[in-house]
C-alpha cells in the first residue's frame, strides 16, 4: 500500500485551530507509524503547503511545523519534471468541470507516475478519479 499526502492534511495535523485537525492528527500519526505504506508528496504540495500556512496563521513555529513534516524521512518528495508536469497539464484540462487545482492535477499525476494507491486529503473533488483517505 501506498498513500499521497495533500495540502490539507498537511495544514491540518499541525494547525490546532484548523477543523480538521483532530482527523488530520489520526490519519497522520497513522501513516507515520506506516499504517498507509510508502507516503508520498511533491514540490507543489510543499509549496502549496508552506504559503497556506503562512496566510492562514502568520505563525512561524507552525510553518516551520509543516516545513518538517513534510520534509520528514517517512515522505518521499516528488519533484515535478517536464514529463510529470506535461500529464498533469492533460489531467487539469480533463477535469476542469471537477474545479480541480493545477496543484491537484499534478497530485493526480504523481499518483499515476509512481502507482500510488490512495490520497490522504480532504477534498471531495477527488473522489472519483483516485481512491481517497478522509
Amino acid at each position: 500500500m501506498t498513500a499521497f499526502i495533500d495540502t490539507g492534511v498537511f495544514i491540518a495535523y499541525r494547525n490546532r485551530r484548523d477543523n480538521h485537525n483532530k482527523i488530520a492528527d489520526a490519519l497522520m500519526r497513522d501513516a507515520l507509524k506506516g499504517k498507509c505504506g510508502q507516503l508520498y508528496t511533491s514540490d507543489y504540495i510543499y509549496d502549496e503547503s508552506v504559503t497556506l500556512a503562512l496566510m492562514r496563521t502568520k505563525n512561524m513555529g507552525v510553518i516551520k511545523d509543516v516545513s518538517d513534516t513534510i520534509l520528514s524521512p517517512r515522505v518521499e518528495m516528488v519533484f515535478v519534471g517536464e514529463v510529470l508536469f506535461e500529464s498533469a497539464m492533460e489531467i487539469f484540462m480533463k477535469y476542469l468541470d471537477r474545479n480541480i487545482s493545477f496543484t491537484d492535477a499534478v497530485s493526480i499525476a504523481v499518483m499515476r507516475e509512481y502507482d500510488i494507491d490512495r490520497i490522504l486529503s480532504f477534498d471531495s473533488h477527488f473522489d472519483g478519479i483516485v481512491e481517497r483517505i478522509r
